[in-house]
């Protein structure tokens, strides 16, 4: 007998993703730091693609931070 699909609260969810933006942000903004490096890129393009890997990271934290207050309401 199959067992029943199992239900992921919207907190799970939201830190999972946050978790997939945290790590897939890191490893991109790491190769976009060695292909700017090789290609020489202007470091213009290179500060463009740190604002990126911030905002990402950012709305992560923000993300995060809902996740936490919404499990300690769960909890009160």
């Amino acid at each position: 007998m199959p067992d029943a699909p199992r239900t992921v609260s919207p907190q799970a969810r939201k830190a999972r993703i946050a978790a997939v933006v945290m790590a897939v942000t890191m490893i991109l903004w790491m190769g976009a730091q060695l292909v700017g490096g090789q290609l020489g890129l202007p470091v213009r393009y290179v500060f463009l693609f740190d604002l990126a890997a911030i905002a990402a990271l950012v709305w992560a934290l923000i993300v995060t931070y809902q996740v936490w207050q919404a499990r300690r309401a769960e909890r009160d």
